[in-house]
């Protein structure tokens, strides 16, 4: 597929606001891995396979293994995720699917008692950007496999 808008020629003022956000998430405090397992779990869910192959470059080169990533879409299923990385997977899943209505008041409990209030409102962030970058990604038709770690 050839690029719609090819990267270059997103506007400057979208790309900036983007990037604000993207640097608010970035500077919460979450570790990379988490970020980049939850941003890989997102991209899978939204079928983006630009985003699919960012993310895994990212999260190989953040020290994530191989083998949690493939698993990823299994993850509940898994032995392979501890419990703040299952709670971050499933709230993931769930904002990512909003209109399924899957944020049960269980879910909220979990988070609430893994995550401060500042911690899940920046997680949701995270969620919501991840989201945000997929839809520009394919709607704008980039590439997959070009993509080199670090230079985002």
């Amino acid at each position: 597929m050839t690029a719609r808008i090819p990267f270059a020629d997103i506007p400057h003022t979208l790309m900036s606001a983007m990037m604000v956000v993207e640097k608010t998430v970035n500077d919460a405090g979450f570790d990379t891995r988490l970020l980049e397992l939850m941003r890989f779990r997102v991209a899978q869910l939204n079928n983006c396979a630009y985003c699919i192959d960012m993310h895994y470059k990212e999260a190989i080169a953040a020290g994530e293994q191989a083998l949690r990533l493939y698993s990823v879409s299994a993850w509940s299923l898994t032995p392979f995720y501890d419990e703040r990385e299952r709670a971050v997977l499933a709230w993931a899943e769930a904002v990512t699917l909003i209109s399924e209505d899957k944020i049960s008041d269980q879910l909220v409990e979990t988070m609430f008692r893994l995550f401060s209030k500042e911690q899940l409102a920046n997680l949701t962030l995270a969620i919501a950007q991840i989201n945000s970058w997929t839809r520009l990604a394919k709607s704008f038709g980039f590439e997959p496999g070009r993509y080199q770690p670090g230079k985002h």
